[in-house]
C-alpha cells in the first residue's frame, strides 16, 4: 500500500482534531498535517505493501493501517490481489478518495515493477515517505521431519524473497524523500517455536536484511523497523477450510513409513492445538496499526517494536532466562503436545513389557536362591 500526504489546509485540520481525539497525536508526534520527519515531509508519499496470508490489503493487517492512514490525510495506494474481491471493496466504501488500490501479487515480479511504474507516475518528482511490509503467508504446520520442502520453499518465496524485492525496487524512491521501511515479520523468526520452522526459518532471513539494511542506509537518511506482533487473528490463520487441505495434503504426501513412525493421530493433534490456538488470538489490530503509524511518524523511530499483550515478556524470556525454562515457555505457550510418536509410543511399551518380564525372572531367581 502506497501513501502520499498531501490534503487542503481544511483536511488538515480535520485529521489533527481526528488524530487527537483517537490518541495519535502523542508528544512529540504530529498529525499527517503538519508532519515534520527528518525535514519537510510535505507532499511526500508513504507506500506500504502488505501481503497477509493470500490477500494485500484486502484483510487483515493491511486493511487496517490502510484505513486508518487514510483517515489520517495520507493518500494510500493499497495493494491487493483481487481488485474485484470483497476485502478491495470493502476498502473503497470506507476509504477517502484519495486511497487507490493496485492488483499485486509479491511474487510476481513483472507485477510489482508494474507497480512501481504506475506509483512514480503518480508521485511525479516526489519521493517516497514509507513502505510497509506485511508478507505474513503460513503454509503448513508440524515437526520439523515431516514439513514438505515445498512448504520451505512456499514461506521463503513470500516472506522473504517477495519482500526483499518489493524493498529493492522501491528504495530508489526512498532514499530520495529520506523516507522509512516498516515490516511486519513475527517472533518465530527470533524464537524456536514449535511446529513453526518453515515460517520461522523465512522469517529470521527477513529480520536479518532488514537489520542489514538499516545499517545501509543510515547513511542515506532512511529509517528501518521491524514491528513483531503477538498472537493476532487474521483471515489465514482461522480459516479452518484451509487448514484442513493442509492436513489432507500433507497426509497424502508423507511417505508411508514416515506416517507410520509417526502417526496420523499425532499430525491430528497438532492440527487441532494449532486451530486451537489460532481461535484465541486477538482480534484487535489496533496495537499493530498503533505501531506501525508510530514507526512512520515519530521523529526518531525505534529499530525493532514489539506489539501485542505478551510478547515483550516473551523476548525477556529468551534472553535472560535458561533454555530448559524458554522450551517450556513456548511449549506452554503455543503447541503442548500430549501425544507422542507412534514409534516412541511403540518403544516405551516394548520397554515396559522387557521391565515386566526381566522384574519376574529376577524374583523367579531370589526364589530359587531362598530355596
Amino acid at each position: 500500500m502506497s501513501v502520499w500526504r498531501c490534503s487542503p489546509e481544511s483536511e488538515q485540520r480535520k485529521h489533527e482534531s481526528s488524530a487527537r481525539d483517537t490518541g495519535d497525536m502523542q508528544e512529540g508526534r504530529r498529525a499527517p498535517g503538519d508532519i515534520q520527519l527528518s525535514g519537510d515531509a510535505k507532499g511526500r508519499s508513504t507506500r506500504a505493501w502488505e501481503r497477509q496470508g493470500e490477500g494485500g490489503c484486502d484483510s487483515g493487517f493491511g486493511k487496517a493501517i490502510a484505513q486508518r492512514l487514510d483517515s489520517l490525510g495520507f493518500q494510500v495506494f493499497a495493494t491487493v490481489l483481487d481488485l474485484k474481491g470483497e476485502g478491495a471493496q470493502e476498502l473503497q466504501r470506507t476509504c477517502s478518495s484519495r486511497l487507490a488500490l493496485l492488483q499485486v501479487d509479491i511474487t510476481q515480479p513483472q507485477q510489482v515493477q508494474q507497480a512501481l511504474v504506475e506509483t512514480r507516475d503518480k508521485l511525479g518528482l516526489e519521493g517516497l515517505w514509507g513502505l510497509v511490509n506485511n508478507a505474513g503467508v503460513c503454509v503448513n504446520f508440524g515437526d520439523s521431519e515431516l514439513s514438505l520442502m515445498s512448504n520451505f520453499r512456499g514461506c521463503m518465496e513470500v516472506n522473504f524473497f517477495g519482500t526483499v524485492a518489493v524493498t529493492q525496487s522501491f528504495l530508489p524512491l526512498l532514499r530520495r524523500a529520506k523516507g522509512r521501511v516498516v515490516t511486519i515479520s513475527s517472533p518465530a523468526g527470533d524464537l524456536p517455536f514449535p511446529c513453526l520452522s518453515a515460517y520461522g526459518s523465512s522469517k529470521a532471513a527477513l529480520n536479518l536484511f532488514m537489520n542489514t539494511l538499516r545499517h545501509e542506509l543510515v547513511q542515506w537518511g532512511v529509517h528501518v523497523s521491524t514491528v513483531f506482533p503477538g498472537a493476532f487473528k487474521t483471515a489465514q490463520s482461522c480459516n479452518h477450510a484451509y487448514w484442513e487441505r493442509e492436513y489432507k495434503n500433507l497426509l497424502q504426501s508423507l511417505p508411508p513409513s514416515l506416517l507410520e513412525e509417526y502417526g496420523e493421530d499425532y499430525l491430528t493433534e497438532t492440527k487441532e492445538l494449532f486451530l486451537s490456538y489460532a481461535r484465541t488470538a486477538n482480534t484487535d489490530f489496533s496495537p499493530v496499526v498503533n505501531t506501525v503509524v508510530e514507526a512512520l511518524l515519530t521523529p526518531s523511530p525505534h529499530p525493532r517494536y514489539f506489539s501485542g499483550p505478551g510478547v515483550g515478556l516473551m523476548y525477556l524470556i529468551h534472553s535472560y532466562f535458561p533454555f530448559v525454562v524458554c522450551n517450556r515457555f513456548l511449549q506452554k505457550q503455543f503447541v503442548h503436545k500430549k501425544v507422542l510418536p507412534r514409534a516412541l509410543r511403540r518403544q516405551a511399551a516394548f520397554d515396559l513389557n522387557t521391565d515386566f518380564h526381566n522384574d519376574n525372572n529376577n524374583n523367579n531367581e531370589d526364589e530359587k536362591f531362598v530355596k
